[in-house]
């Protein structure tokens, strides 16, 4: 576990320094600088590009993943896998390219009345999606190799600070909004330029195929493998964005906007899983490979305990303090609106990113091909409830229908793979972690009819006021439900972690 260890903290440390960076841009520029329908675009754009690559990847990333550990081989540069997932994807972004361009007409009429200013930036999605398809190729290229953490800096950090800087020169009129979208499609293509060059710095990959290695048995399990993940991904890369794709199409990019920001908030919550998931993921695929189910199922029990762990923890910093957020976010009278949105979207990706790799066990397995049934579940749950409650609850409807949906999914999920394969990410554990953090949720709604009305007389202007009562708030029970993971030994590796800090701070 030495360099998962390492790996992970690594790239967990890139992680935050970009949520640092994303948390300037989003409540200092963003919101203060583009209007909710400029928000909206941006947002859009990204969210349609990373659906097309997505489907472009014709199942390359999931594939490498997992047969990866036939073509190890670091004497041969692993028999040239490099090269087919150049290719593969290349093949795949021509596909969907063309149903792009065919199907212009009827995806602009679904737009034009409530988006007309995305339909305007429509050719622009395609080297978006080019560039987003490429980094994340040479991302899982990485991963497979166990480094993370470059490539991790280089979407956390790297691309961050780059749309930063162009969110400000378009917010002091050095840009136009064609030059801001221009900027967009130039920062990804330098992430996948800074992608490759790593790669290729690590001596590990060949243009060249092995012709040989290709056995007829794992020709025909890649192949039927790959042609598994098509079929899934035309629906399991449509889920995640239909969220975008609804409420632009039905309210309009200014409430996208709104929604936008709200998701910003609550994909915090999932943040720890990207290093903890990105560095696991071999060692999953290397164990079922193996059929050690023993190591697959420890690693399914710590990968989902920490990330409830850590996840749960930023999810009850964040609510605890909405409130306090809206106030100082520039323009947050009218973000405000997406508050529940927040909600709902932090317990939504807090459960996924908690019991995703359970989904991950799966695609491993020899019962693979069993996934692309509950893809297909998820995908027409989430659309259906999407239609019903959108034009019932607006945006928290399809908040609501996300959550829901992946409820289902995940419960189904989590059943199969206890039955058929013997791995289970829940733990007893995981009870403890809950209840801190329900107690931490009582503590705060005490707090806000005991405490709060005397941080709100205090002799300065409210916003001061509020400003004093979060950070008190937050570090009495932040620390509160840091004493109880530590005493109530919730995990071994977090209590041996403080112990080592805590000697190293007493030596000093």
């Amino acid at each position: 576990m030495g360099i998962i260890i390492r790996q992970s903290i690594k790239g967990t440390i890139a992680n935050y320094i970009g949520i640092a960076i994303g948390f300037v841009t989003t409540f200092f520029v963003l919101t203060k600088y583009l209007s909710t329908e400029e928000v909206g675009l941006t947002r859009a754009l990204l969210d349609i590009a990373i659906l097309f690559s997505g489907l472009a990847q014709l199942g390359t990333t999931a594939s490498m993943m997992r047969f990866y550990p036939y073509f190890k081989d670091e004497e041969h540069k692993d028999h040239g896998v490099f090269f087919w997932s150049i290719v593969i994807p290349f093949i795949g972004f021509f596909i969907f390219l063309s149903v792009f361009l065919l199907c212009k007409d009827w995806i602009i009429s679904k737009y034009i009345d409530n988006a007309p200013l995305l339909v305007n930036y429509y050719y622009f999605i395609i080297p978006l999606a080019f560039f987003m398809l490429y980094m994340s190729v040479f991302e899982i290229n990485s991963n497979v190799l166990m480094r993370i953490t470059i490539p991790k800096f280089i979407r956390e950090v790297v691309i961050r600070a780059s749309l930063l800087i162009g969110y400000l020169l378009f917010g002091f009129h050095y840009m136009s909004l064609d030059g801001l979208v221009i900027w967009f499609c130039a920062t990804y293509g330098l992430a996948t330029l800074l992608n490759i060059i790593y790669l290729l710095s690590l001596k590990r990959i060949s243009f060249k195929p092995d012709w040989a290695h290709l056995t007829p048995r794992l020709k025909k399990d890649f192949a039927l493998y790959t042609l598994f993940l098509i079929t899934a991904a035309l629906a399991g890369n449509i889920t995640p964005t239909l969220s975008t794709l609804f409420v632009t199409a039905k309210m309009g990019l200014a409430y996208m906007g709104i929604y936008a920001i709200a998701t910003y908030i609550a994909t915090l919550v999932e943040i720890p899983y990207r290093s903890l998931g990105a560095i696991t993921q071999p060692q999953i695929a290397q164990a079922m490979k193996d059929n050690d189910i023993d190591t697959a199922d420890m690693f399914c029990k710590k990968v989902s305990l920490h990330q409830l762990l850590a996840g749960a923890f930023i999810f009850v910093m964040i609510w605890i303090n909405i409130d306090l957020i809206f106030q100082i976010l520039p323009n947050g009278n009218k973000y405000v609106e997406g508050k529940w949105v927040v909600f709902i979207l932090a317990c939504s990706r807090l459960f996924i990113s908690t019991f995703s790799v359970g989904s991950s066990v799966l695609g491993y397995s020899r019962y693979y091909y069993m996934s692309l049934i509950f893809t297909a579940m998820l995908t027409t749950c989430a659309i259906l409830l999407n239609i019903y409650l959108i034009p019932i609850f607006g945006m928290n409807g399809s908040a609501l229908s996300n959550l829901i949906s992946y409820v289902i999914f995940i419960s189904l999920l989590l059943i199969l793979i206890k039955w058929k394969i013997g791995t289970n990410p829940l733990s007893w554990a995981q009870l403890k972690v809950t209840l801190i953090i329900v107690s931490i949720f009582l503590l705060n709604i005490a707090w806000f009819h005991t405490l709060y009305p005397l941080f709100d007389r205090l002799p300065f202007n409210p916003k001061i006021n509020a400003i004093i009562d979060g950070i008190v708030k937050t570090m009495i029970l932040g620390s509160a439900g840091i004493a109880a993971i530590y005493f109530w030994k919730v995990s071994p590796e977090v209590n041996h972690i403080a112990q080592q800090v805590w000697n190293k701070i007493k030596k000093k």
